[in-house]
């Protein structure tokens, strides 16, 4: 961790980023919490205020509150909803980082001439070839680098992580003794802005149930076997809701929005061996054109996987498995590793398949 001085620490309320900012109080720096409003129900926003407020009042800093409802709206909500209107399934964290939570954090303190920002993420920070690079948090089973995939050197040389070597009972032992009042808080694990909803529920209430277009389900064959209502509705690898009866389950295996349809197959059908992720954001320098031995993951919880990423160009990759990945979905991101440093990330708008006899 750096030397002491000034940081400002985005608090949700949660036990994360409250005990970011204790250790950081305890270990000298002078601390200023900051607490973003988002699109929430307003019985949300205020427990999260109240909650937020506790800690501050209990650590005895400064809070400031701001509302960022309609960027995140305009930045991360809207693009949510328009990607699984186009077949796509999004990742909104992934987007949020970069659009609003660290670029809103850093521009507070510009305004404000406070040196440095914190957050509670369980990623480690560390001085790279060229800036300031990141690596996977101490704790496999936590660790967040995957979400940060797309953050630059203009935050990242002023970013400090205070859990990167900390375990979540570790975090939370730590907060328990330091008599935080959050310290027992149930973790979320739902997407922030829809609170418990059903994501397809949420899509239809915003832009109307006139989305729900009805098409065809098919199979790689194009033999329809039956009739899906919106294409929003499907995941690729969704298996549940598909209302085709068979002998072997059925999952979405393609998207196909121009023609308004779901393309489904069996378990063996969805392993793929190249994906192409574009928009591709490299954490320090890219790599130049050529081909380099990596790890890889599509998704958040996917264990990285070694393989060949080719540089296509300063923001286009190609990734080819070792081995074949199951249901590799367009609109997750694409994050690659050497070891556990992070390299950067883009977003998957293809994979080839290709079929395995298992």
């Amino acid at each position: 961790m750096d030397q002491p001085s000034e940081v400002a620490v985005a608090l949700s309320g949660g036990v994360d980023s409250s005990l970011a900012a204790a250790v950081l109080k305890t270990a000298g720096w002078e601390v200023y919490g900051v607490h973003f409003l988002l699109p929430s129900p307003s019985s949300v926003v205020d427990d999260r205020i109240e909650g937020v407020a506790r800690i501050t009042e209990h650590l005895g800093i400064p809070l400031e509150i701001i509302d960022l409802r309609d960027d995140f709206e305009n930045l991360v909500v809207n693009p949510f909803i328009d990607a699984y209107l186009k077949g796509l399934t999004p990742n909104p964290c992934v987007s949020c980082n970069p659009l609003i939570k660290f670029e809103r954090l850093h521009r507070y303190i510009l305004e404000n001439k406070i040196r440095c920002l914190a957050t509670g993420h369980y990623v480690r920070l560390g001085k790279g070839e060229e800036g300031m690079g990141l690596w996977r948090g101490r704790d496999s089973k936590k660790e967040q680098s995957y979400f940060l995939h797309r953050l630059d050197q203009t935050s990242l040389s002023r970013a400090v992580f205070p859990l990167g070597e900390m375990t979540k009972n570790e975090v939370r032992v730590r907060a328990r003794d330091m008599g935080l009042p959050c310290h027992s808080n149930p973790e979320s694990q739902e997407v922030c802005f829809i609170s418990g909803m059903d994501y397809r529920r949420f899509v239809e209430q915003r832009r109307g149930i006139t989305i729900r277009k009805n098409g065809a389900i098919t199979n790689k064959e194009g033999e329809i076997l039956g009739e899906h209502h919106g294409i929003h509705g499907y995941t690729i690898g969704q298996r549940h809701g598909l209302g085709i009866a068979s002998s072997r389950p059925y999952y979405v295996k393609a998207i196909r929005p121009e023609v308004n349809q779901v393309v489904v197959g069996r378990r063996e059908d969805l392993f793929s061996v190249t994906v192409n992720a574009g928009n591709f954001n490299w954490t320090e320098r890219p790599l130049p054109k050529g081909v380099f031995k990596m790890q890889a993951q599509i998704r958040y919880r996917h264990k990285a996987v070694p393989g060949l990423l080719e540089v296509l160009s300063s923001n286009e990759v190609r990734f080819i498995f070792d081995r074949p990945q199951w249901a590799v979905t367009p609109g997750q991101a694409l994050v690659c590793y050497d070891g556990d440093r992070l390299l950067g990330g883009g977003w998957i708008v293809m994979a080839n398949i290709e079929e395995q006899q298992r």
